[in-house]
């Protein structure tokens, strides 16, 4: 009697457990791209409560998957790897125009931001064309500010080298210690980071006339119409303070990248020879 009690608990727990794991194997899996400047985990857990929420609108299981830089994210993007990105003007503009990718939300910003190339205080430097034959720091292939613009900017020169920061913190430093002349970045980064460098003061060297739109939240092109109006609703949904902590605004209509689509249309061309030593631009 004892023997046949056991067998019947054993028989019901393993029919809960398939049940289970069958619900589980059933959901769908959805990536989720985020752009992260050296954060690391800190980047993610700005996303962590929207996981959540996602996951319960979607009945999906929401991955989330850190790109350090934009050379990481430009490859995710190209192979259609994510399924939702949170992207910055640049990749955003290349998401849509090379992968298909459709904007969905705006990233929270007001769409006002400059590109900048900026100097040493003191240095002899006065316009773009005392660039030519000097090495000048960029930023990684897909930023707006720090890469697209430049490049646009510097055409006809041939720079005696480009190099490619990681960060924009790190142009600064490569401007401090010497080892580039000059550097592209954002108004709004050259301000973040300036106080980190005590004595050293910087100077503006050319400022874009452009202002560069803010990024997106962006669905791939393999969810149908139906798949992307439920993740819109689903992002259109969360609270507040979940929204901001995850950069989008919800319930407004993606910005006009029609401009910054162009600039990078026209960049490609120009940047084919940008890694050699010395560099052509054109």
């Amino acid at each position: 009697m004892f023997s046949r009690r056991l067998v019947g608990v054993q028989l019901l727990l393993f029919f809960l457990v398939a049940c289970g794991t069958t619900e589980t194997s059933s959901q769908k899996k959805l990536n989720v791209g985020v752009v992260s400047y050296g954060q690391g985990d800190r980047s993610i857990d700005r996303y962590a409560n929207l996981k959540t929420h996602l996951e319960s609108q979607l009945k999906s299981i929401i991955d989330l998957e850190p790109a350090y830089n934009e050379v990481q994210a430009v490859q995710q993007i190209e192979r259609q790897n994510w399924d939702i990105v949170f992207a910055p003007p640049g990749l955003a503009a290349i998401a849509i125009s090379e992968a298909r990718y459709v904007p969905l939300l705006p990233k929270a910003g007001v769409g006002q931001e400059r590109s900048i190339i900026v100097v040493k205080e003191e240095s002899p430097i006065k316009q773009l064309s005392d660039l030519a034959g000097k090495a000048v720091a960029l930023g990684q292939e897909g930023s707006a500010t720090g890469y697209y613009f430049p490049v646009f900017n510097l055409y006809g020169l041939t720079l005696a080298q480009a190099r490619f920061a990681p960060t924009p913190k790190a142009v600064l430093e490569w401007i401090d210690t010497g080892e580039v002349v000059a550097g592209a970045l954002s108004i709004a980064e050259l301000e973040q980071y300036r106080s980190d460098f005590g004595q050293t003061k910087f100077r503006i060297l050319h400022r874009d006339s452009h202002h560069v739109p803010s990024g997106a939240v962006l669905v791939s092109p393999n969810a149908d119409r139906n798949q992307q109006e439920q993740i819109r609703q689903a992002l259109e949904s969360a609270p507040a303070d979940v929204t901001a902590a995850a950069g989008y605004v919800s319930n407004a209509k993606p910005v006009d990248y029609d401009y910054l689509i162009k600039v990078v249309k026209r960049v490609r061309p120009i940047a084919k020879r940008i890694k050699e030593k010395p560099a052509p631009l054109y």
